[in-house]
């Protein structure tokens, strides 16, 4: 792809804009965000905090363990954490700089200031409102309204006392997804062609990051007792061949970040387990086959385009499990790696969607490790079925003719079609 094509700097922004660090598991993290922002609008540490997200982000935010809280868990550990020690300009690792003193600070914090909590509900897919309150009885009174839309660090209206200090459109509102180079300009085809030409030079300072961040969390992942030690227990039952490291050095990674191991990890479509999936299988799959560290470059930027065309069109919170989309991206990935072309990692891409397209997301935590395990097993076992001469055709199920039409089918589903599973979800995880 020459670089004169509109296509080629739009790639190269996206896996600037998506492509970035994030310290804990994104939606707290999110959260955590909005708090210190909301701390810094008041000019005080909150007395009082009442936190409002969509389903979707109490889903996601209220089973895994907040970094540098002391193995907290939840919602109201996220915005404790970010009010005391958050750094607001750090954005996604809003807390990676916190000292032993901050963490008794949040847990004393904690303990000891009201944290409403409120799934709100009939607003937009990705959805966060935190308001800060100043009512100690010496100093003025005050309020402050922080909301976040659309994505994790996306501020579309800021308040104090009711007036208001920032506005700016939702998706929404603006009728498409705002800040973001255009997604719509992804295809296959065009992936293909620029993870194969690109100049590396345009990307290696992103995939060179991701590649080392992800995989140093997989080996603590497998070092330390982390969730339910997923990595360790696939390599101890099912031995160390390549296809097994790949998919256990994965889990052991998502283990690591779901239990609040403080390491960074560089995400994918707002998800660090998804930024896991498309990279550390490969890495695995290089060192196995002596690829060369361009050969890896460029599967990366394959894999990572490949996983961020089929979230677009799902959006970024969903009762489909990210890890699917991921796993089949890493297939591709992968096939590459193998000396498989164009068609070969097509095709790992949409047997593997076939596979496994019916996992749900029922929020972040330890069992978000297993799933990363058997997306990353579908996406392998879609591209040996067509190096082997095997496939799913269209009319298999969603499978449809041509490998942009089963993507299509698959947003249709993940967008669409588990809008209601998705409430539903919630409705067990919340208990009513």
């Amino acid at each position: 792809m020459d670089k004169s094509d509109e296509r080629y700097g739009c790639y190269v922004a996206i896996l600037e804009e998506e492509l970035v660090c994030a310290m804990g598991c994104t939606e707290p993290i999110a959260i955590a965000y909005a708090a210190a922002r909301a701390r810094e609008l008041l000019g005080a540490r909150p007395d009082r905090l009442a936190v409002s997200a969509c389903g979707s982000i109490i889903k996601n935010a209220k089973s895994v363990v907040v970094p540098h809280t002391g193995g907290l868990k939840g919602i109201e550990a996220a915005a404790a954490a970010g009010v005391v020690a958050g750094r607001p300009e750090c954005e996604l690792e809003v807390i990676a700089e916190v000292g032993e003193d901050d963490v008794e600070a949040i847990v004393a914090y904690l303990a000891e200031t009201p944290i409403e909590v409120e799934c709100a509900p009939g607003c937009a897919d990705f959805d966060i409102v935190v308001r800060a309150f100043a009512e100690g009885a010496d100093a003025p009174h005050h309020e402050v309204l922080v909301h976040i839309a659309d994505y994790h660090t996306n501020v579309v209206r800021e308040e104090r006392d009711g007036a208001v200090v920032f506005d700016a459109p939702t998706a929404a509102a603006a009728g498409e997804a705002t800040g973001f180079a255009d997604r719509s300009l992804l295809t296959m085809e065009g992936i293909w062609d620029f993870a194969m030409t690109c100049d590396l030079g345009d990307v290696r300072h992103l995939v060179d990051r991701q590649a080392a961040c992800n995989d140093r969390i997989a080996d603590e992942g497998l070092s330390g007792d982390w969730g339910a030690n997923i990595g360790r227990v696939m390599l101890g039952a099912y031995g160390d061949d390549v296809k097994v490291r790949a998919c256990a050095r994965a889990a052991a990674a998502s283990d690591a970040r779901m239990s609040g191991c403080e390491l960074p990890v560089v995400i994918n479509s707002g998800s660090g387990n998804q930024g896991i999936t498309v990279s550390v299988p490969l890495v695995v799959y290089a060192r196995e086959l002596g690829s060369a560290d361009d050969q890896l470059r460029r599967a990366l930027v394959l894999s990572n385009l490949v996983a961020i065309h089929q979230r677009a069109g799902i959006g970024r919170l969903s009762a489909f499990c990210g890890a699917v989309c991921a796993g089949a991206a890493a297939g591709a990935g992968i096939a590459y790696l193998d000396g498989g072309g164009y068609e070969d990692a097509v095709h790992a891409v949409v047997n593997a969607l076939s596979i496994v397209a019916g996992m749900v997301c029922d929020g972040a935590k330890a069992s978000c490790a297993a799933k990363i395990a058997f997306s990353v097993n579908a996406g392998i076992l879609g591209y040996v079925m067509y190096r082997d001469g095997q496939q799913f055709y269209g009319g298999d199920g969603i499978v449809k003719k041509g490998v942009e039409n089963t993507i299509d089918s698959v947003a249709q589903l993940g967008r669409e079609g588990m809008r209601a599973t998705n409430e539903e979800i919630i409705k067990i995880m919340l208990g009513s």
